[in-house]
């Protein structure tokens, strides 16, 4: 396998696991400085340029309640140089203390870049297909 491609599917899994383990600092070990992101799908919000240490404690906040689990599988990735476009299909199973339930069925688009040999995550696109369950139990969904 490229060692290009390796990388990149090493960094998805990370930045997937970081949320389920609840590690923001290797979140953001994940991310470029400023990324783009657009979880309007979700979470109603328009899309928006921030840090990375921004998009890790808005994550944190909204996710310190709950217990994830974010499976991923059909990883489409396009090399180009030093930059790179990935599609990742993911489930993100999420329960609250009381049981309750909210999973969310996605398609991740992920901009990447390659900086001192060493790639991170620039843009992140949620397209939501569908989610079950209570919407109410995630901080971070617009009501």
């Amino acid at each position: 396998m490229n060692a290009d491609l390796h990388a990149i599917q090493n960094l998805l899994a990370r930045f997937a696991n970081s949320f389920d383990l609840k590690d923001w600092d290797a979140l953001c070990n994940c991310l470029s400085d400023t990324i783009y992101t657009d979880y309007s799908d979700l979470r109603g919000t328009p899309p928006e340029q921030m840090s990375n240490q921004r998009y890790a404690e808005l994550r944190r906040i909204a996710l310190q309640e709950l217990q994830t689990h974010h499976l991923s599988g059909n990883t489409e990735i396009e090399l180009d140089g030093d930059a790179a476009n990935a599609k990742v299909s993911t489930i993100i199973f999420r329960k609250n203390a009381a049981g309750q339930a909210l999973h969310t069925h996605c398609l991740y688009q992920f901009g990447l870049s390659k900086s001192s040999g060493q790639w991170l995550i620039n843009s992140i696109v949620q397209k939501v297909f569908w989610s079950d369950g209570q919407t109410a139990i995630h901080a971070g969904i617009a009501k």
